[in-house]
């Protein structure tokens, strides 16, 4: 089964390790990552989807942060 994940978050370095870590853990990268602009906040905020195909039916209690 394919999992998908968007994963977004302040343009920092903590969203690249949050991406690093799942490239590592077995998802790749989906398409191009995405940036908008936070304007209460005064921040960029990024997006990027990713994907992992793994074994098993797909199931309402699978954790994808787990995965």
């Amino acid at each position: 089964m394919k999992l998908y994940r968007y994963l977004t978050g302040p343009d920092d370095v903590s969203f690249c390790k949050r991406v690093s870590a799942a490239l590592n853990r077995g998802w790749q990268l989906h398409g191009s990552p995405t940036l908008t602009f936070d304007p209460l906040k005064g921040r960029v905020i990024c997006g990027q989807t990713i994907v992992k195909e793994v074994e098993g039916e797909w199931s309402e209690e699978i954790v994808l942060s787990e995965q």
